[in-house]
């Protein structure tokens, strides 16, 4: 599904976060990724999603080269990211309108979106939130509501930063239930190792532009 190969990047201030970085994510694989703070975990969420450009190497996703901006819709459609920062994914008033956006881009009809939204938020536990003010939520209830709206756009895989910080043990286990009944593949970025015992089936580390198994 994901394979990264000899895969070299920097930021434009000089700071070198990958130099020969490989890695590959096979279809029904369920992977937990950890690292030291500024290792480069949410930049590589970014590169494969092409929010950020390679120095050199290659992206092939879904056996496809990913080189420009073009190459990456159809990435965006099939692989869904759920931000670190629940307010980066979160725009419109409410809840109803938050999970609708995506079902609604990809050409669902508003009759079709509705029940995706019911669908949904009967999932995750958010039935009775969808006319709720999106900023007004609590940081969990935002969390999920930001997993919601990737999962409405029913993506083949699914990239999560940091899905539990800050979580209280109620809102963790929807997070936890979800994945586990409905998530085939997945890569699930965090420091908590408790969560990745039972969400993943193998961790790897990001260190010094090398991924290893923990």
């Amino acid at each position: 599904m994901i394979n990264i190969k000899e895969l070299y990047f920097s930021y434009p201030y000089g700071k070198k976060v990958f130099e020969g970085l490989n890695f590959s994510l096979k279809r029904g694989e369920t992977v937990g990724l950890t690292g030291a703070n500024g290792a480069g975990k949410t930049t590589l969420f970014h590169l494969i999603m092409g929010l950020l450009k390679p120095d050199a190497g290659e992206i092939e996703i879904f056996e496809k080269a990913r080189k420009v901006e073009r190459d990456f819709i159809e990435v965006r459609q099939r692989i869904g990211l759920v931000f670190q920062d629940s307010d980066d994914q979160l725009f419109c008033p409410t809840v109803e309108e938050d999970i609708a956006f995506g079902p609604l881009n990809l050409g669902k009809s508003q009759e079709e979106t509705k029940a995706v939204v019911g669908e949904v938020c009967e999932k995750l536990g958010l039935k009775g939130f969808e006319r709720k003010v999106t900023h007004r939520l609590s940081g969990g209830e935002k969390r999920l509501v930001a997993l919601a709206t990737i999962v409405a756009m029913n993506p083949e895989c699914f990239l999560i930063d940091e899905p539990v910080a800050g979580l209280d043990d109620v809102t963790t286990d929807r997070f936890l239930r979800y994945l586990k009944e409905y998530g085939n593949t997945y890569i699930i970025i965090t420091h908590d190792q408790e969560f990745l015992k039972s969400a993943v089936d193998k961790v790897y580390i990001l260190k010094g532009s090398k991924i290893i198994p923990r």
